[in-house]
């Protein structure tokens, strides 16, 4: 509830926020994403903690439906006067709206280190994850280059901090972010929650140095029920 809170406070300017914080790459990363989650005509995707939607407009197209779902009532606000075309859904991770089986693929960036029961929250995408479709999950990771990994933590123990008290009316949001960001596991560790959830495939990429890491994986597919072995045909008397 205190997160939800928190991003409904700074839901009007989260988009200009996190895209001077990222130095503009967050527009790459999203479409390093949307080319992750591949979405195709006639397929219906659900884009988890959406926020203001900004990463659900990377995966419309014509016949593709976008859901929007996220936890903060602020966010989704904001989200359906600026996207109007995309459906937005008030979601907990944890406790998903949706039908099994519902969705093509399942997406979230920037979202999972919110969630309270990580674990649980995968196995919730993983259940409205249709058989044979995907999860897509971008995220805060650990940087791998050794040089740049002081500098890196520098930014988020005091840089980051000392920004929001300057320039943003809820400098707590902020510190969370860094306090967050620095307690998530590493990208390894987060492909085997994935893999524990059920999904196969699992692999990611780093971005930026590994500041930012994408990770996807499969739904394993339905298995054909077996064919019931053929009764013999009874012979017609004479």
């Amino acid at each position: 509830a205190e997160v939800a809170a928190m991003f409904d406070e700074v839901a009007p300017t989260y988009d200009l926020t996190n895209a001077l914080l990222s130095f503009g790459q967050d527009a790459r990363w999203r479409k390093i994403v949307r080319e992750a989650v591949f979405p195709e005509a006639g397929q219906k995707i659900l884009d988890l903690a959406a926020g203001t939607g900004a990463s659900s407009v990377a995966f419309t197209g014509p016949d593709i439906k976008v859901v929007a779902g996220d936890f903060s009532e602020g966010m989704l606000a904001v989200g359906r006067k600026r996207h109007p075309e995309i459906e937005f859904v008030y979601a907990d991770a944890t406790n998903l709206p949706f039908k099994d089986g519902e969705f093509d693929a399942v997406t979230i960036s920037f979202g999972l280190r919110n969630v309270v029961d990580v674990e649980k929250a995968l196995t919730e995408m993983y259940r409205v994850t249709k058989p044979g479709g995907r999860i897509v999950i971008c995220e805060f990771s650990k940087v791998t280059n050794p040089v740049l990994a002081p500098f890196y933590n520098l930014y988020l123990n005091k840089i980051l901090p000392g920004f929001s008290r300057v320039a943003s009316k809820t400098p707590e949001a902020y510190s969370y972010l860094s306090e967050s960001i620095l307690a998530w596991p590493n990208q390894r560790e987060l492909g085997i929650k994935i893999t524990n959830a059920g999904y196969e495939s699992v692999a990611y990429r780093n971005l930026t140095f590994g500041i930012v890491a994408v990770h996807r994986g499969l739904k394993p597919k339905a298995k054909p029920a077996a064919k019931a072995a053929a009764k013999p045909r009874a012979k017609k008397a004479s």
